[in-house]
């Protein structure tokens, strides 16, 4: 599954009600960028937009100017050093500038894609797992099957080093709506009333 279908897939588990259309200017991203992105995840910023899956952020391609949650262009430089001081998956080339986050969180999980050539629909996942050994492991599928399949616990193992998400659905909830919840006193992600919340007045 590609695009739009692997999104279906993934709306029929965890539903877009707290999600918002980036409205992407995907000329201007991938021109930023240096690439062109996977369809399904422009489709996932189309019905999801950037925002978290419980502890798992899934970054915009650009900086949104709210301060939130980073981006692509933001993390990119973190996700190639650690490529670079961990070598990588074992077996595959080393180059750093062949990888592309997409995601982080999870108790210190970096996620991205592998760009292994020119179509990025054919990108596979790649995951920096902090608590694991080796560091670095491969996906052989896309960032919105990546997110079904963890939730839905269909890898043979957690693909992370963290069990949050691990056959558990979680709603998503957009940038937007956990900087509201927050203002308002709430958990950003749950929407419940935080006790802490007076702490950071």
């Amino acid at each position: 599954m590609t695009g739009r279908t692997d999104i279906d897939a993934l709306l029929r588990i965890m539903p877009d009600d707290h999600g918002a259309d980036e409205r992407v200017d995907w000329a201007a991203a991938e021109a930023h960028l240096g690439t062109s992105l996977p369809s399904d995840y422009q489709a996932f910023m189309a019905v999801y937009g950037g925002g978290a899956v419980d502890n798992l952020v899934v970054l915009p391609p650009l900086p949104t100017g709210n301060g939130w949650s980073g981006s692509i262009s933001e993390h990119t430089q973190q996700l190639r050093d650690l490529w670079d001081i961990d070598g990588g998956v074992p077996g595959v080339p080393s180059d750093a500038d062949r990888v592309l986050p997409w995601g982080t969180g999870c108790n210190g999980n970096e996620l991205g894609w592998l760009m292994t050539g020119p179509d990025p629909d054919r990108w596979p996942v790649v995951v920096w797992r902090r608590h694991e050994s080796p560091r670095w492991a491969l996906f052989e599928c896309g960032m919105a099957e990546f997110i079904r399949r963890l939730m839905t616990a269909d890898f043979e193992k957690c693909p992370l080093s963290d069990l949050s998400l691990w056959g558990r659905v979680s709603p998503f909830v957009h940038d937007q709506e956990q900087q509201r919840r927050f203002q308002a006193g709430l958990d950003p992600m749950t929407g419940e009333t935080d006790p802490y919340a007076d702490m950071f007045a």
